[in-house]
């Protein structure tokens, strides 16, 4: 059986809520807003939907191709140093975005480079040192705590953003991110371990955690339906305000509907942490995902008004990225907090791919068809999948004292 971690040392859960919460609604907040900047980016350079939207393909599948490596890292070496590389890169890759005029760069700066910064700055890294300083039976509600920080960091900034590309410029507005990204540097210091996180690791190493996880079911039904949640949440959040303009509605709407998401993401990531506590989180995440599909059925059935716009957006905002405490929960319950970031890192690469596809498509079937349909289409598909995915999964603690792990 999993042997209980020592928590790390130094670190109250307080220190570790309160720096955690500030650095993902700085790192998310930003990156919720990014669709804001399509419409503008594409005019004045003459680009086609699809040029932005690979962009933040790229993004998000960087993003979690770099997840596992960031993970491993600070599961070895301390969060705090692969955060403080994570607010570095993120600034940079802000201003790169702002000025660089080729399609190629922009992919760079906007998609590689902010990608990999966000792997460093987001979910896993401060799940990880959550689940070294938490209590295994508080662990999903501070889970929840640090992804409804997230939450209101979409609600904080998507005015201020939009507030900013109007008055100051797209270019402009960029520039000042890059500042705020670098606030995640002394927050960084705030969680410090006094020694490497593995030092107070188990005997496992990181071949046999891979290994283990990898063969094991739950892991991968939790891995597709994770897939799900990319490819639906990328998808509305960076194309919805496209959608309500091609449809006549104004900005104010795109923007009271981002707000509405973030704002009802707060109370349904950390309704979902705490409810995790007290009901299987399987059931739980196969909810979420069906009534994801029903939301989006729904807000497609009926006429588009400002009113079902912002209806949606409050139901889908709930349930936005209530996923992810119950998701991450499950993982640290299966597995141990001893690799938890790099295990985390790796279930939000399968996030990321469809966050990837989501994004990518979108732009891709609207240039070739001229509608948004058949990717709303997928997402209701796919939703069902993953209510179906998740109803299986295991949620005990791995049994390792019968299998002799090779090293």
């Amino acid at each position: 059986m999993n042997t209980p971690r020592p928590p790390a040392p130094g670190l109250t859960v307080q220190q570790v809520l309160l720096c955690g919460a500030l650095i993902v609604t700085l790192s998310m907040g930003i990156r919720h807003g990014f669709g804001f900047w399509l419409q503008p980016i594409i005019t004045e350079r003459g680009w086609t939907r699809e040029t932005f939207s690979f962009a933040m393909a790229v993004q998000n599948l960087s993003w979690g191709a770099a997840g596992p490596i960031a993970g491993m890292l600070a599961d070895r070496f301390g969060s705090w140093k692969v955060l403080i590389g994570g607010g570095l890169a993120y600034a940079l890759g802000l201003v790169m975005m702002a000025i660089t005029s080729h399609p190629l760069s922009f992919t760079l700066g906007a998609g590689v480079l902010i990608g990999v910064a966000q792997s460093g700055s987001t979910y896993a890294i401060i799940y990880g040192v959550l689940g070294r300083t938490v209590s295994p039976e508080k662990r999903s509600w501070a889970f929840g705590v640090a992804a409804a920080a997230g939450s209101f960091g979409q609600f904080a900034m998507i005015p201020l953003e939009t507030w900013l590309i109007s008055h100051a410029g797209w270019q402009t507005a960029l520039f000042l991110l890059a500042t705020a990204a670098l606030l995640i540097l002394p927050l960084a210091l705030g969680l410090r371990e006094r020694q490497a996180a593995s030092g107070a690791a188990g005997h496992q190493s990181v071949g046999q955690a891979l290994r283990e996880a990898f063969g094991y079911r739950s892991f991968q039904l939790l891995m597709l339906g994770y897939f799900v949640c990319g490819f639906q949440v990328v998808f509305i959040g960076v194309h919805l305000p496209s959608y309500l303009k091609d449809h006549g509605l104004g900005l104010e709407v795109s923007t009271g509907a981002l707000m509405l998401i973030g704002l009802f993401n707060v109370f349904g990531t950390y309704t979902a942490g705490s409810l995790g506590q007290r009901f299987p989180k399987r059931h739980l995440l196969a909810a979420i995902y069906g009534l994801r599909a029903v939301a989006i059925v729904i807000f497609l059935s009926v006429p588009l008004t400002p009113l079902s716009v912002y209806v949606f957006a409050a139901v889908i905002g709930f349930l936005w990225l209530s996923t992810v405490p119950p998701t991450n929960a499950v993982v640290a319950q299966i597995f141990g907090a001893q690799h938890l970031s790099m295990l985390g890192g790796f279930v939000f690469f399968s996030h990321q791919i469809g966050s990837f596809l989501g994004v990518w498509l979108g732009g891709k079937l609207y240039d070739a068809t001229g509608s948004y349909d058949i990717v709303w289409m997928l997402a209701i598909a796919l939703g069902i999948v993953a209510m179906l995915a998740n109803l299986p999964v295991r949620e005990t603690p791995i049994d390792r004292s019968a299998r002799a792990l090779p090293a």
